[in-house]
């Protein structure tokens, strides 16, 4: 299937990615090659590249055989198969708004029973930490439930906090022996962090734990709306 796009920048700006698409149903729809436009005019490389990893201006050259284990896809986190999903949490663990509220809503009271025995064992959830549940009536196993940062201007080691979201839930993950894993786009909604910040973290994060080979098999981080999306696609491509 092709992406078409203005003939003027055709030629400047396609790359091939793999990508999965959510169908009408949100349901997953099987992989194909799409044209993904890279909203940029820096000269375009594959986003296979050489097999290695290295790091560039602050960025991490992601090895192709990891980019083969990372998909990205736009929809609704809730309906997706895999073995575990993510909650971006507040620190009460008692559900909230957006996607918090989504989780909880769709896989029901037993979600929020198994929080509230952690609530009662150890007080809630720190920022950048991370607990897990059953994951109810959803069709994963497990939810990892995280805690994002609120962004104040980068003072309060938001970055850092971020980045223990996406290395927690993932040790958490092999803990549990997940191999199919799922993410939000974290701290992007009404935590104010900053799209493209989160999205260099969030991907830099996830292929330096695949580095070690572990059961994880996919990572797919699931956009809610185009800005996120667009920005996925562009930085996986870039690197």
């Amino acid at each position: 299937m092709k992406y078409s796009a203005p003939h003027s920048i055709v030629g400047q700006t396609s790359c091939h990615l793999r990508v999965f698409l959510m169908g009408p149903t949100l349901e997953r729809q099987p992989s194909e090659t799409i044209y993904a436009m890279l909203l940029n005019n820096k000269s375009l490389r594959s986003i296979r590249g050489k097999d290695k990893i290295r790091r560039e201006k602050g960025n991490i050259m992601i090895k192709s055989s990891i980019k083969d284990r990372i998909k990205v896809v736009k929809g609704d986190i809730t309906k997706l198969e895999v073995d575990a999903i993510v909650n971006a949490a507040n620190s009460s663990l008692l559900g909230g708004g957006g996607v918090d509220g989504a989780i909880h809503k769709a896989g029901g009271k037993e979600i929020l029973d198994e929080c509230i025995k952690i609530r009662n064992k150890q007080g809630g959830c720190s920022t950048g930490e991370a607990v897990v549940t059953t994951a109810g009536k959803l069709k994963a196993k497990y939810v990892i439930h995280t805690v994002g940062p609120v962004w104040s201007g980068g003072q309060k080691n938001e970055k850092e906090l971020l980045e223990k979201c996406y290395y927690n839930s993932l040790r958490l993950a092999v803990e549990n022996k997940v191999e199919r894993i799922s993410f939000p786009n974290i701290s992007t909604g009404i935590y104010r962090f900053p799209k493209d910040l989160a999205t260099e973290i969030a991907i830099n994060e996830v292929s330096k734990f695949l580095q070690d080979d572990t059961i994880i098999t996919e990572v797919v981080f699931v956009c809610f709306d185009d800005e996120n999306y667009r920005g996925y696609l562009e930085y996986i491509g870039k690197n």
